[in-house]
């Protein structure tokens, strides 16, 4: 578990290379975290750029789940699972997250 943990504070801690555009998108209500660990589109429609933004940032989670999965010998979900709850922990308020009932919440 300790490996878990500290490989999906890694992830956490290597999303400050896109921290300026996933943070304005954050603070404009346009982007949210999914219960899935993914990022998701909170208003729609999206534009062209959030919808990049979005892919973008999921593919190197997806990526880094895969990784961290197999160096923990769990699933891929396990990994986003508890990459969702973190993300929560650390969502700031005026910021949005889904419930488990795919419900959108502002924090």
């Amino acid at each position: 578990m300790k490996k878990i943990l500290t490989a999906i504070l890694l992830i956490l801690s290597m999303q400050t290379a896109w921290a300026i555009d996933l943070q304005d998108a954050k603070s404009q209500g346009l982007v949210g975290e999914a219960n899935t660990g993914y990022l998701a589109v909170v208003q729609e429609p999206a534009s062209t750029e959030v919808k990049a933004l979005i892919a973008d940032v999921n593919a190197k989670r997806k990526a880094q789940f895969e990784r961290t999965a197999k160096k923990t010998n769990i699933t891929a979900r396990q990994v986003s699972n508890r990459f969702y709850e973190l993300a929560i922990e650390k969502t700031k308020p005026g910021h949005y997250y889904q419930d488990a009932s795919g419900n959108w919440k502002k924090k």
